[in-house]
């Protein structure tokens, strides 16, 4: 791989305050390259939306770097920071889009928010990069023009990446960005998300724990346990042939993707050598 978009190394983060405060991340690597989709994987609080989040410049770092395109975002503050945010070099598709939009503006303004925060962009040049953005997601102009409770929510989940693709970004974060959404749009979201993939050269981090969805559309996958990367490789290797008790875990948990789910004995054996 050519240097990569995105390259974090080491990095390790803490939340909270005083004696509540932790260490979420622990010396987390990770990379992405351009036209790539990898997985990060993991159940709930081992710190997949702690890393998206810091590589948007939300988290203080303890150590390590989280670079996009050569740049440590850990490292910017102020203006640098703002600067680099409305470049619109990284961009975000957060899980549920009926939260994600503002339910009191239409979808046509909620798409072309960046571009005004950007500035520089008359009125009618917007208004054809919002028309652009939401012919990129299948979507006709008409529905900008609609709130977001107007609309379904395969259609939501569209206009939430039509906002993001509007400012043309190297890298998308998308952050269990189906699993509010029905069979049907699932699929459908997917197949979108890979195609901007292969059409536009664009790096993605597609964070979830359904290793279906990761499965069908990622190249690489990386598995977090507990603040930690315990296993990373080429897709097929890692679900075919994982190494760590914990990717065994949860692979062994989810039937569709080898025929057969772990018995309870397995499992047990399996956590108590994650608890050791």
């Amino acid at each position: 791989m050519s240097e990569p978009l995105l390259d974090v190394t080491d990095l390790a983060v803490s939340l909270g305050r005083g004696r509540a405060r932790r260490e979420i991340l622990h010396g987390v690597p990770l990379q992405v390259g351009a036209g790539e989709i990898v997985g990060l994987i993991g159940e709930t609080g081992s710190g997949k939306t702690t890393l998206a989040r810091t590589v948007l410049g939300l988290n203080r770092v303890d150590r390590g770097s989280a670079s996009v395109l050569g740049t440590d975002v850990t490292r910017l503050r102020g203006s640098r920071l703002r600067d680099f945010r409305r470049r619109g070099t990284v961009q975000y598709v957060f899980q549920d889009p009926l939260q994600s939009l503002d339910p009191d503006v239409l979808v046509a303004d909620s798409i072309g928010e960046g571009l005004v925060a950007r500035g520089g962009y008359p009125r009618a040049d917007v208004a054809a990069l919002v028309s652009a953005a939401l012919d990129l997601v299948a979507l006709p102009t008409a529905l900008g023009a609609r709130l977001p409770g107007e609309l379904s929510g395969g259609q939501r989940q569209r206009v939430a990446i039509a906002r993001a693709m509007v400012l043309e970004p190297r890298l998308l974060l998308c952050d269990e960005p189906v699993s509010a959404l029905d069979a049907t749009n699932r699929i459908q979201i997917l197949e979108l998300l890979t195609a901007l993939r292969r059409d536009g050269g664009l790096g993605m981090l597609f964070i979830s724990h359904d290793l279906g969805s990761v499965a069908g559309i990622t190249d690489r996958i990386a598995v977090l346990y507990r603040g930690e990367v315990v296993e990373s490789g080429p897709t097929a290797q890692v679900l075919n042939e994982p190494t760590h008790p914990y990717t065994r875990l949860l692979i062994g948990s989810a039937p569709t993707l080898n025929g057969a789910g772990l018995g309870r004995s397995e499992r047990q054996r399996l956590r108590a050598l994650l608890d050791a």
